[in-house]
């Protein structure tokens, strides 16, 4: 899939979380998640899911590695395949029904889920058939609205080649992740993506038909110019026609970083890797960088913006005040008191 090898996760029990705080607290939805699958057919560089999963998955892919005969360097990674869950359609039923009976059914439980915390929902079009299928029993059995964000142009053909029913309209809310507009920098640390440019295009059919859209600015890379980097990309993603635009600079877990820099070496981003090198190893620098990123999308957001950002004790007090701007705070210190 996507020329990765796949397999299947036969100990998974489970696709939905009803308890997601860590999304709750990031504003995508009312702590509802839904995984169909473990790991991306995408490779992006900076993905930090290889954290998130190894306690649940890390035996699988040391089955599948065994399996294989593969050892020691040829071993592959968490980012080298596709770690599907066995049987998710079934499992989403269950935890939906019991007794034959929608366990969700209250009109007034109005939540967002939202989809994916792990996975591309719509990476090829297996995928999205999985996802248009989870999304109609979801639609059928709770009154719940489903938030989907993609790297994929692919995600319009739920509604293009109506794989989901029309009906459903006002409970879809559809993002594209937009970090950069620049084709060549996203074609380097999303390996194999489709164009920024294609999202924007779907992201624009969408709306131009009326559904519901929210921008993803993220992640975002250093910039020369921030103010310039946020207006044409608030302008590119239509923001007046968003219901909300979060944003986020890189994150930084584990190998995110290395890899980043490397990926963008290679295609000859110099001058993209020299910035990112820059704030790397430097708190103040990176503090900045993030500062100044948010500036920028507060001031062009048109009051949607939701701004994620992993707080310490010691820039928690900056943050905090300009939580009316759009900062949602994130991380340890931010559950601490003043």
């Amino acid at each position: 899939m996507n020329k990765k090898p796949v397999f299947e996760r036969e100990n998974s029990g489970t696709v939905l979380n009803l308890k997601s705080a860590g999304f709750r607290q990031k504003l995508l939805c009312d702590g509802i998640t839904l995984n169909l699958g473990d790991t991306c057919a995408f490779s992006c560089e900076f993905c930090y899911v290889e954290a998130m999963v190894r306690r649940f998955s890390g035996d699988a892919l040391k089955s599948f590695n065994r399996a294989q005969g593969l050892r020691g360097a040829k071993r592959l990674g968490y980012r080298d395949v596709v770690i599907r869950r066995r049987n998710p359609i079934e499992l989403l039923r269950k935890q939906l029904i019991r007794k034959g009976e929608p366990r969700f059914s209250d009109p007034e439980d109005k939540r967002v889920l939202f989809s994916s915390t792990l996975v591309d929902v719509a990476a090829n079009m297996e995928l999205l058939r999985e996802t248009a299928e989870a999304c109609n029993v979801i639609l059928q059995n709770t009154h719940w609205q489903i938030r989907l964000l993609s790297k994929s142009n692919l995600l319009q053909k739920l509604i293009a080649d109506s794989i989901v029913s029309d009906k459903y309209r006002d409970r879809m809310i559809f993002g594209f992740s937009t970090g950069t507009l620049d084709d060549k920098v996203a074609g380097a640390i999303e390996t194999g993506t489709p164009h920024v440019s294609k999202r924007i295009e779907a992201l624009h059919w969408l709306q131009d038909r009326g559904f519901r859209t929210f921008g993803m600015i993220c992640p975002s890379l250093p910039q020369v110019d921030y103010d310039k980097f946020s207006e044409e990309l608030c302008d590119a993603i239509r923001v007046k026609r968003c219901e909300h635009v979060w944003a986020e600079a890189i994150n930084v877990r584990g190998p995110t970083l290395p890899r980043t820099l490397d990926a963008l070496r290679r295609v000859g981003l110099n001058d993209e890797a020299a910035r990112v090198e820059e704030v790397a190893n430097n708190f103040r620098a990176w503090e900045e960088y993030s500062r100044a990123t948010f500036l920028a999308h507060s001031k062009h957001a048109d009051g949607k913006l939701r701004y994620l950002q992993y707080v310490k004790k010691s820039t928690k007090a900056w943050w905090k005040s300009r939580e009316a701007d759009g900062a949602v705070l994130l991380g340890k210190a931010s559950e601490t008191g003043a």
